[in-house]
């Protein structure tokens, strides 16, 4: 195993930072795969993997070119296979893969599927929220509801290079929007149906986008929830912004919502199924380069503002490929499902384009995973005969704690690899899932990755090597990972510090939309000659690396990258606070949870009621998911004598490790200590 990229070696004699807790016990537990499940992958052996990475690594331009190849060009790309400076100290940083290259991804996700003889194989199974409501779609009937859609836009205005603000839940209209956007060269921008009105406005002014796609309403649970009323509300603010969408095309979801139950603007809303299935289903490809835009999606940032991450279409559609087919071990029979809503990265890269790229037959879901009972996920997963299945530690905590017979009562005997997305899996929820869920028999594939990055960095390949739980393990192809301490300089063999990308790879993104200089302050200029990932990581003794989390001030609430800064930025919008500090805490089900410290104005007193408020007031600007877990009442902020938050302090206090303080005589006030302590459990 010391063999493996970045194995054990001379331990370097620098003091690297260290982050996060010790590794657990179960790191030393080797998990390997069957005899059987092995000599019918795809990798097979460490081996084959070391032979694969190691030319990935030593020939990228042809390890990659000789992948691009399976795939469909219009024109092939020039001489140079990519062209990359990750060093702002040479210049401003570039990447660019397959330059000159013409294509689309669209037509290879499904023109050449079909042309290959797999137009009647199933594209998507769509399972509604309630039991029983479904729908499916072959790869031919995808084609013709894509093309309409893409015949729709083109004829409403949308050119190449616009942008499509798509607001949908997991219906098929969602992944068929996407693809509509990609065949006629538009940029979509997906955001998260969970999203606030202010969120949404927030994209809308910043990408401006000639038509928006949402439907009316979504039943999530025994919930519904008004789509069309947040998109009115967001347009209606970025309107006051002097941004004014031409169209507001609109599903009407009527298993949640009718028509005359939905607030309507005549001129600029449109009602998708008076219009969309009147357009013919056939559609032209706009071919475009390989780095044109395919995508934004915005994450989360430290300074409160949503960074809009650009995809282009050509390393993308490669990595996205490339990495679903052998982190899966993808074969033609699978049926896959990803649990993931698409206005996250994992939707994009492993819902719509990394599966249908390869031919796969995908499961969309709309619903809860445990409506009506914890026992839904494996319903689907029998339904479907579901042998691929992925999904967030989040949900594998929660299934976990409502208990196994939920699970055993079903028969899963289909399952053939499990996957987990979002945050480091802890080793405890690892062995269950693998134990009970799989009946220990199925490889997980815990991987690594951002929306920055476009697919899979760290990953295990099912039938490579053994894994141990709760580590991603080693280095996907073209990866080459690096520990760096605090001065950036690489360590070697077992240890810890800050995860960093040494050279690029075909997915990485390629800059923030309107802001490259903030895409080379936040990624390229804390360790100059590296990607930073934002991201702690420790190295075992035989390579396998194990993340430890964010290492800014980003929380990661059920594989949701949330910043501290939007948090707290929502909480003293509330006209009764007058200063917030928000750290994420460990939290049994999401991972972390979000923890406020809240200091109110003079005079106001302490309730239940300003409780509420502040949260709902989370909740109306970001979406539900960001509302905080906890509000401490603060009557001060540990600050030192220069005025910054000593969030060291509160993360101790939040996680009640009150003997961990360490020094608080440099405070301009150590006494505030005292009485966040004395009032944390108010």
């Amino acid at each position: 195993m010391a063999t493996f990229p970045s194995g054990a070696g001379n331990i370097s004699q620098l003091n690297a930072v260290i982050l996060g807790d010790a590794l657990a016990s179960e790191e030393f537990d080797l998990i390997f795969p069957s005899h059987e499940f092995s000599s019918q992958a795809l990798v097979s052996s460490p081996q084959k993997y070391l032979e694969m990475y190691k030319r990935s690594v030593e020939d990228p331009a042809g390890f990659w070119s000789d992948i691009a190849c399976e795939f469909y060009w219009k024109e092939k790309w020039g001489h140079k296979v990519f062209d990359e400076n990750l060093d702002v100290r040479k210049g401003p940083i570039k990447i660019q893969w397959f330059k000159g290259g013409v294509t689309n991804i669209c037509y290879n996700c499904l023109d050449r599927n079909i042309e290959s003889g797999n137009g009647d194989k199933v594209a998507i199974y769509w399972e509604g929220n309630e039991p029983g409501v479904d729908g499916v779609l072959t790869y031919n009937q995808l084609l013709q509801k894509v093309c309409q859609l893409a015949n729709y836009l083109k004829d409403n205005g949308v050119e190449k290079g616009n942008a499509v603000l798509i607001y949908l839940p997991m219906l098929m209209e969602l992944p068929i929007a996407m693809l509509a956007c990609a065949r006629i060269g538009a940029v979509h921008s997906v955001v998260f149906a969970g999203f606030s009105a202010e969120s949404v406005a927030q994209r809308i002014i910043d990408c401006r986008p000639k038509i928006v796609i949402t439907c009316n309403a979504v039943t999530r649970g025994s919930k519904i929830i008004n789509l069309k009323d947040i998109v009115n509300a967001a347009l209606d603010e970025a309107s006051h912004n002097g941004i004014t969408v031409d169209a507001c095309l609109t599903f009407e979801n009527e298993s949640a919502m009718t028509r005359k139950d939905t607030k309507w603007q005549v001129g600029r809303d449109v009602w998708w199924q008076d219009v969309v299935p009147k357009y013919p289903q056939v559609c032209d490809v706009v071919w475009v380069d390989a780095e044109d835009p395919l995508f934004l999606l915005y994450t989360s940032g430290s300074t409160g503002k949503p960074k809009g991450v650009l995809h282009t279409t050509g390393g993308y559609m490669i990595y996205s490929a490339t990495t679903f087919k052998y982190a899966f071990d993808y074969k033609q029979s699978d049926i896959y499902w990803c649990t993931a809503d698409c206005g996250w990265i994992t939707g994009h890269s492993y819902v719509t384009y990394g599966p249908l790229l390869n031919g796969a037959t995908v499961v969309v879901y709309e619903g809860a995973p445990n409506y009506p009972d914890p026992g839904r996920s494996w319903a689907i997963v029998d339904k479907y005969k579901v042998t691929l299945f992925y999904t967030a530690p989040t949900l594998v905590r929660s299934l976990m704690r409502d208990g196994d017979e939920h699970v055993t009562r079903y028969s899963r005997k289909s399952l053939r690899v499990l996957g987990s997305v979002g945050e480091p899996i802890n080793p405890s929820a690892w062995r269950w899932y693998f134990n009970v869920v799989g009946d220990s028999r199925c490889p997980i594939s815990d991987t690594w990755w951002q929306t920055e990055t476009g697919g899979f960095m760290i990953t295990p390949l099912p039938g490579a090597w053994p894994q141990k739980p709760g580590s991603a393990t080693l280095p996907f192809f073209g990866v080459q990972p690096v520990i760096v301490d605090e001065k950036g300089i690489e360590i070697e063999g077992e240890c810890s510090g800050y995860l960093c990308i040494k050279g690029s790879w075909p997915g990485a993104f390629r800059t923030l939309y309107g802001d490259h200089d903030r895409y080379e302050t936040t990624y390229f200029k804390p360790f100059p000659g590296y990607y930073f990932s934002g991201d702690g990581c420790s190295r075992d003794k035989d390579g396998y690396h194990w993340l430890t989390g964010r290492v800014d001030d980003v929380i990661n609430v059920s594989g949701h990258r949330i910043g501290t800064a939007e948090v707290e930025s929502a909480l003293v919008s509330h006209p009764q606070c007058a200063e917030a500090a928000v750290v994420g805490v460990e939290h049994e089900v999401k991972g972390q949870g979000i923890y406020a410290f809240v200091t109110l104005i003079d005079g106001v007193p302490y309730s239940e009621e300003l409780r509420k408020s502040l949260i709902l007031a989370v909740r109306k600007q970001i979406g539900a998911f960001a509302a905080p877990d906890k509000i401490h009442w603060a009557p001060g902020l540990p600050k030192t004598r220069s005025g910054k938050i000593m969030r060291r302090i509160l993360r101790k206090i939040a996680s009640k490790q009150l003997d961990e303080l360490g020094d608080t005589s440099t405070l301009a006030d150590p006494c505030v200590v005292d009485q966040l302590i004395a009032l944390a459990d108010c």
